[in-house]
C-alpha cells in the first residue's frame, strides 16, 4: 500500500545548517522552526491556499545540501551597469563595492544584536506561508541589505541567484531596508545551472521608509526538472512608493505569495505580474495587498499564458480595514489558454470595512480570437506566425510598461523565443 506523505521531512539537512550558525538568537529560531517543521503537517486539496497546487513533487524527492555541479553564467543584463551580487545556492560569491550609505551585512556576519533585530524585522511581516518553517530551519544564508536615509542608487543591484546540483535545496531570506527618503532599483533572478534539480525556497522581506521609492524586480527563470516556492512581504511608510514586476516560466513548480502592507499614508503600489506556465508546469500566485491607513494607492495586474496541460493559479486579496477611508485599489487578472487542455484557476477577493473607498476587481479568461487570426491569415501571415504574435501582444503592454530598458532587452526576446518554437514544442496553441 503507498504511503501517504503527510509532513516535509528535511531534517537531515539541519546539523549542517546549524554548524555554519555561530549567534545563540539565530540558533534558537533556527531550532524553533526545525521543531515546528516537526509538528506541521503538509498542506491538502482541503487547505484553501493549496487547494489547486499539490506538493508531492516536492515531498517525493529526497533533498540534500550536498550535491554540486559547474555553476552557469545565470541572467546578465545588457549595457544596465547594475552591481551585481552573484549567489551560488544560497552563499555570496562575489561582494562588489557598494556604494556610500549603502551596506549588505551577511547572516554569517551578524552580531548578536543584528541577529535580534534582523530576526524582529523578518517576523513582523510573516503570515501564515507554510514555507516559512522550511526556510528558517534550513537557512543556507540570509542577506540584510540597508539603504541609508536620502541616498539614491544611480546603478541598480542585481541579485543574481544560481542554482546547480542533483536533488539540491536552498533556502535564502533578503531582508531590504531604504530609509527616509532613498531610493533604489533591485532585481532578484532565479536560474539553475543545466542539468541540475534544485528546490529553491526564496523568501524577500523589505520595509520602505517615509518617502522612499524601491522598483523591485522577481524573475523566476528556472526551467526543466526545478522547483521553485517562497514569499516576497513589503511594507510601505508614508508617502512611500513600491514599483514591482513579478515574471514566472518553467520549472515542475512555482508557488509565489506576494504581501503588500501600505502602514503609511499616501502610499502608492504598482504591482504587475506575468507567467507562462506550459507543459505539465504548475505556477501559482497568491497576493495580498493590505490598506491599514487612508488615502494609499494600490494597481495590480496580473497576466497568464496557459499552454499544453500546464495549471495556472491567481489568488488576489485586497483587504481596506475600516480606518483605510479613501483608499483606491484596482486589482485585474486576464488568463489566455492556448490549449484545451490547459487550466486556470483565478479568484479576485475583496474584503472592504470601509465606506468611502474605489475599489475594483476583474478577472477573465479567453482563447485566441478566431476572426484576428484569420484576418492575420488573409493578410498572408501562417495561422503559426499569428499565434505567436496575439499570444505575445497579450503581455507585452506589461512588457512595455517597465521603465527599466535592459530588463525589457531580457524578458522580450526571452519570451518571443518561447512564443515562437514549433507546434510541437509547448508555448503554441493546439487544436
Amino acid at each position: 500500500m503507498h504511503k501517504v506523505t503527510t509532513q516535509l521531512d528535511v531534517s537531515h539537512v539541519f546539523p549542517a545548517v546549524n554548524q555554519q550558525v555561530k549567534q545563540s538568537a539565530l540558533m534558537s529560531w533556527q531550532q524553533a522552526a526545525q521543531q515546528q517543521l516537526a509538528e506541521q503537517l503538509l498542506p491538502t486539496k482541503k487547505t484553501e491556499a493549496w487547494k489547486y497546487t499539490p506538493l508531492k513533487s516536492i515531498v517525493s524527492i529526497d533533498w540534500n545540501k550536498d550535491a554540486q555541479a559547474p555553476f552557469d553564467q545565470g541572467v546578465v543584463f545588457q549595457d544596465w551597469h547594475e552591481i551585481t551580487l552573484r549567489i551560488e545556492n544560497g552563499m555570496l560569491a562575489s561582494v562588489p563595492d557598494l556604494p556610500a550609505g549603502v551596506e549588505l551585512i551577511c547572516s554569517a556576519d551578524f552580531n548578536e544584536q543584528q541577529s535580534q533585530e534582523f530576526i524582529e524585522k523578518i517576523t513582523e511581516q510573516r503570515g501564515s506561508f507554510y514555507f516559512d518553517a522550511l526556510n528558517q530551519a534550513a537557512l543556507d544564508q540570509a542577506y540584510w541589505l540597508k539603504v541609508d536615509d536620502g541616498v539614491t542608487l544611480e546603478k541598480p543591484l542585481h541579485f543574481n541567484y544560481v542554482q546547480a546540483g542533483n536533488h539540491r535545496m536552498i533556502n535564502t531570506q533578503l531582508l531590504i531596508e531604504l530609509g527616509k527618503g532613498a531610493a533604489a532599483t533591485v532585481a532578484e533572478t532565479f536560474t539553475q545551472a543545466q542539468g541540475s534539480v534544485c528546490f529553491s525556497n526564496a523568501n524577500t522581506t523589505a520595509t520602505i521608509g517615509e518617502q522612499a521609492h524601491l522598483t523591485h524586480y522577481h524573475l523566476l527563470l528556472e526551467r526543466d526538472e526545478n522547483r521553485h516556492v517562497g514569499r516576497v512581504s513589503m511594507a510601505l511608510s508614508e508617502k512611500a512608493k513600491l514599483t514591482a514586476f513579478h515574471m514566472a516560466i518553467g520549472g515542475v513548480l512555482k508557488r509565489k505569495d506576494i504581501a503588500i502592507h501600505h502602514r503609511g499614508e499616501n502610499t502608492e503600489l504598482s504591482l504587475n505580474g506575468v507567467y507562462l506556465p506550459t507543459g505539465n508546469e504548475i505556477i501559482d500566485y497568491h497576493t495580498s495587498i493590505d490598506h491599514a491607513v487612508p488615502n494609499c494607492f494600490s494597481d495590480q495586474v496580473f497576466r497568464c499564458i496557459a499552454g499544453d496541460s500546464s495549471k495556472a493559479i491567481f489568488n488576489g486579496r485586497i483587504h481596506i480595514h475600516p480606518q483605510a477611508q479613501k483608499s483606491l485599489a484596482n486589482m485585474n487578472n486576464r488568463n489566455l489558454l492556448l490549449s484545451p487542455n490547459a487550466e486556470v484557476y483565478t479568484k479576485p477577493e475583496l474584503e472592504i470595512y470601509a465606506d468611502d473607498v474605489r475599489c475594483s476587481h476583474g478577472a477573465t479568461m479567453a482563447q485566441l480570437d478566431e476572426d484576428m487570426l484569420f484576418y492575420f491569415q488573409s493578410r498572408g501571415i501562417s495561422r503559426a506566425k499569428a499565434e505567436v504574435m496575439l499570444s505575445f501582444g497579450f503581455i507585452n503592454e506589461l512588457l512595455d510598461a517597465l521603465t527599466d530598458e535592459p530588463v525589457k532587452a531580457l524578458l522580450q526576446p526571452l519570451l518571443g523565443e518561447l512564443f515562437s518554437q514549433s507546434s510541437s514544442q509547448p508555448m503554441r496553441q493546439t487544436a
